[in-house]
């Protein structure tokens, strides 16, 4: 991961704390099926996290480049 894509994945990271529901300018967040707790995928960029969200608190499970998630 190069700096620039560090830096806009720990910024992104950084807002879902405020709002982990919400896309925003750049990003996106998708509700995901098929799990047995309600999961969020953010996309930035080429980049992917899977979170759960926990009352006030985010947890990502996996972060991963977008190639291996769709495999």
């Amino acid at each position: 991961m190069n700096e620039v894509e560090r830096k806009r994945c720990v910024d992104s990271l950084k807002k879902l704390g405020e709002d982990p529901f919400t896309p925003r300018s750049g990003v996106s967040i998708k509700k995901l099926k098929g799990e047995k707790r309600t999961m969020y995928r953010l996309r930035v960029g080429d980049i992917r996290f899977e979170y759960f969200v926990d009352g006030k608190t985010v947890y990502v499970v996996e972060a991963f480049r977008r190639g291996r998630g769709y495999r």
